[in-house]
């Protein structure tokens, strides 16, 4: 058994200072580097990009709605068309970032709303696969290890696609997420998100209701905003390895 560790990073603006990188950074084997448009700026971005490759961390590009105030969590309805071009515009500048330091881009994960909003409307599946290719068709597009919709996307532009899966969120017993506006529905127990994982990298995962979900995934995201990020971070690690899991990046 193997997977990918992902984490969403780089996601502080000016003088706002959000997660710790650069600790989860020893840690995870890719980086999910925000792009300015629900979080970080160009210095951010830089910097997050440099910090990675000093420790080897495959970095991807993490798009989100233009959507600051709301963290890109807040469902956006743009036509396709306009999402597409947005998506190419920030995997363009983390590219910037990543070539000017003699690096190689590896995926693209969208971002929060846009990324729920996808699993559910083929159209924006389409439309984030068609800025992904325009970007690189090299990229790895990563996208809900349940979702049809992306990973027929992915495939419809000939596209790699890695399924992916979460260890510190609950899900529902149709393999999507649960709501963040239910309470609980993020989890800060590093135990419980450490068990969860394992049960990820094995092939299933467990429905708040209790439903047994089959999930094939090769990438398993932590959120670098979670205020248990840092401890959620070292117990998966730990567990995962401690079940002979090998932790390897996508590329």
């Amino acid at each position: 058994m193997r997977i990918d560790l992902n984490c969403d990073m780089g996601e502080s603006f000016g003088n706002y200072d959000l997660g710790c990188d650069e600790e989860i950074l020893e840690i995870v084997t890719s980086a999910n580097v925000a792009c300015g448009f629900h979080a970080g700026d160009p210095v951010i971005m830089d910097r997050t990009v440099g910090m990675a490759m000093e420790k080897g961390v495959a970095v991807g590009a993490h798009p989100g709605h233009h959507d600051l105030r709301g963290f890109g969590r807040r469902p956006i309805q743009a036509p396709p068309d306009e999402v597409e071009a947005d998506v190419l515009y920030q995997v363009g500048a983390l590219a910037a970032f990543v070539r000017s330091r003699n690096g190689r881009m590896v995926h693209v994960k969208p971002h929060g709303a846009l990324y729920n909003q996808a699993v559910g409307d083929p159209k924006l599946s389409a439309a984030l696969a068609r800025a992904v290719a325009r970007a690189d068709r090299s990229l790895v597009f990563v996208g809900l290890a349940t979702a049809a919709t992306m990973r027929a996307a992915a495939e419809a532009e000939g596209l790699r696609f890695a399924g992916e899966a979460f260890a510190d969120r609950v899900y529902n017993p149709d393999g999507t997420l649960q709501s963040r506006r239910i309470p609980g529905s993020v989890i800060h127990d590093p135990e419980k998100a450490a068990a969860q994982a394992v049960a990820i990298a094995q092939g299933t995962v467990i429905a708040h209701d209790g439903t047994e979900v089959p999930v094939a995934a090769e990438t398993l995201c932590l959120h670098g905003d979670n205020p248990a990020a840092l401890d959620n971070a070292r117990t998966v690690r730990r567990r995962l390895e401690a079940a002979g899991v090998a932790v390897r990046p996508l590329g």
